[in-house]
């Protein structure tokens, strides 16, 4: 047998010793923990196509902050289920609209969470789609205006952090705007600057009863064949004056993340989806792969990516089992 130089296998012999050359490292810090507010008192209903994950009245995810904080999670991030809808998403950006009421009630009992706002209008609008309908055809420009207010009545309640999520041109920097012109400089923007029109979000649909009543989001989200136009996209968010650049989905644009990471200074963050999730859940039901060791080695991709910040439905279980290491 030759004698060998180098042998790369002495490093993995022992645990300690692959830890010890560990180049990358989750930490409880890492996660963001998506919530769904809807109405109700005492309501805590789980989504058949997310296991583990609830439809929660604001009683309910004020409590469910609050324990998120006492695991570890650093900060969550809110979607809402209104009591009703209509065509230009009058609940987004009522003073006491489903996410305002929530975001007031996890700053009373979990003052020192970071609260993040999803600001889009899907949830809202009785036809589903992400801005103004007209003729069948969503208009970006005065969907700009709705999600501004959105965004200043978000910050109104309390929001740390605003996400604005609809794919319209220019958003970032009609919701800076108005929301510097509010008195809300301090109020921090994180753009889904890169999000694809992706099959991945099916779920999510169901736990937000978001879906379009009719035709799909391809002509504002991003086509998953386009690599060139992310870089776009997150310039122009950026230049808009967008504090953290987002891509979504996240495992299966590892590609995507990589390539914001070399570009931008900005911190970066990337969405570990619904159906990514639900994937994982179902195949760990059904035995065939270890959930646990999946789970951490696909968040561990996401942060080997670029990623900064990693919003994610396994936030808690993440960091359990960082913790218990």
């Amino acid at each position: 047998m030759p004698s060998l130089l180098h042998r790369p296998r002495r490093l993995r012999r022992t645990e300690n010793l692959r830890a010890l050359v560990r180049e990358t490292r989750l930490t409880p810090d890492d996660f963001i923990l998506p919530l769904f507010a809807c109405a109700g008192t005492k309501v805590r209903r789980e989504i058949q196509s997310m296991p583990g994950v609830h439809n929660l009245s604001v009683d309910e995810i004020a409590k469910e902050a609050a324990a998120a904080r006492d695991i570890g999670v650093k900060g969550v991030i809110l979607f809402g289920l209104p009591e009703a809808k209509d065509e230009i998403a009058t609940g987004a950006y009522a003073a006491d609209g489903i996410v305002q009421q929530a975001v007031r009630a996890i700053r009373k009992s979990a003052p020192d969470l970071v609260i993040m706002a999803d600001t889009c209008l899907c949830e809202y609008t009785s036809h589903g789609h992400c801005g103004v309908v007209r003729d069948g055809d969503v208009i970006n420009d005065e969907s700009l205006e709705l999600l501004a207010r959105t965004a200043v009545s978000q910050a109104e309640a309390g929001a740390d952090v605003v996400a604005p999520s609809a794919m319209m041109d220019g958003q970032v920097g009609a919701i800076r705007e108005a929301l510097d012109g509010a008195g809300f400089e301090q109020v921090a923007i994180m753009a889904y600057a890169v999000k694809y029109a992706s099959a991945f979000y099916g779920p999510f649909r169901e736990a937000a009863d978001s879906a379009p009543a009719f035709g799909d989001r391809r002509a504002y989200q991003m086509d998953s064949a386009n690599e060139r136009e992310a870089l776009r996209e997150a310039e122009l968010d950026y230049l808009e004056g967008a504090d953290v650049l987002m891509v979504k989905p996240a495992t299966v644009y590892l590609d995507i993340l990589k390539m914001l990471r070399e570009q931008f200074d900005l911190p970066l963050a990337a969405y570990h989806v619904s159906g990514e999730y639900a994937m994982i859940k179902a195949a760990a039901q059904n035995g065939w792969i270890d959930e646990q060791r999946a789970m951490m080695e696909t968040l561990t991709s996401i942060k080997r990516a670029g990623a900064d910040i990693i919003l994610t439905y396994y936030a808690r279980e993440a960091i359990k089992l960082l913790r218990s290491k």
